[in-house]
């Protein structure tokens, strides 16, 4: 099927989409608005709570709420009917520079959560971003485990945990990395290409992998998702009505569609009008439930 707009959203920075089987709904950010927005399959209907800092990536929390990488750490936030939103601070991180924020992220296997962090100006080129990993019970500032980064972006896991995948989405890279990943330890290990993106259209964004262990990027700039199957190979394109995509996830009852979000730049005369929103795609294959983070590891 065509890529459906299930939400005009025209979010300037669409991203981090996740299906919440028990709402039927799907939740995603804009990140520079700080937002946390959901969309509710049975009605259509969309909410949105605001944070207190950008609001890059989420992950469900296994005693309710959610964790999330915002600007200056990881938070834990818990949404209300009213329209309020709670706040607060589990973890900071240190940034090499104040002008930096978390970016993308996502859970492994064992409900660690992973997020990289960037330099706000892209442009500048500046290769301080480095990926953290944060567990329940850790305090003081999130220890780095990678380093050398512009914009760290794709997390994805393998669906037995044991390989961790990493792309850059900077023009000047334009790399996706896999990693053997210890899941007793949270260590990845053994760093090689998985994908050169400057052989195929578009800038790797946010990632999924499905349950035959492919691995699906936005292509950002080229307005298609690609799958790439574990040995590195292109299997398919899907194409998006806008030239942005930013981020996948599988979701619907039988986590049989692709949800995908983009962005919206606003100096770009000649953008889409529907860019920003929220597209549903059939890429006929299932996806795996995404974990929760582990309150108690």
């Amino acid at each position: 099927m065509q890529a459906e707009l299930i939400v005009d959203a025209r979010n300037a920075v669409g991203e981090c989409p996740v299906w919440v089987p028990e709402e039927n709904a799907l939740y995603w950010v804009d990140i520079p608005a700080g937002t946390l927005q959901r969309w509710r399959a049975d009605t259509g209907q969309v909410d949105r709570w605001t944070a207190p800092e950008m609001l890059a990536c989420i992950t469900r929390s296994s005693t309710g709420g959610w964790v999330a990488g915002m600007e200056s750490g990881f938070f834990h936030l818990r949404t209300h009917d009213d329209g309020s939103l709670d706040s607060h601070l589990l973890a900071h991180v240190e940034h090499a520079r104040t002008d930096m924020r978390l970016n993308d992220g996502r859970c492994d296997r064992q409900g660690r959560f992973w997020a990289g962090s960037m330099v706000l100006n892209m442009g500048a080129n500046i290769a301080d971003g480095t990926l953290y990993r944060y567990s329940a019970g850790q305090r003081g500032p999130v220890d780095a485990q990678l380093g050398g980064f512009i914009v760290p972006n794709g997390l994805g896991f393998s669906p037995d945990g044991n390989t961790l995948y990493l792309s850059d989405s900077h023009p000047l890279v334009r790399q996706i990395w896999a990693f053997d990943y210890d899941t007793e330890t949270g260590t990845p290990s053994n760093r090689r290409v998985f994908v050169d993106m400057t052989q195929f259209p578009g800038r790797p964004d946010g990632a999924a992998v499905d349950a035959e262990g492919c691995y699906w990027i936005c292509a950002n700039d080229a307005g298609l998702v690609h799958r790439f199957t574990p040995d590195g190979r292109l299997d398919r394109s899907l194409t998006v009505p806008v030239k942005k995509p930013s981020m996948c996830a599988f979701g619907g009852s039988r986590l049989d569609t692709l949800f995908v979000t983009s962005i919206r730049p606003g100096d770009d005369q000649d953008e889409q009008s529907l860019a920003g929103g929220v597209f549903a795609l059939d890429p006929g294959v299932k996806g795996l439930p995404e974990p929760h983070f582990n309150d108690s590891l």
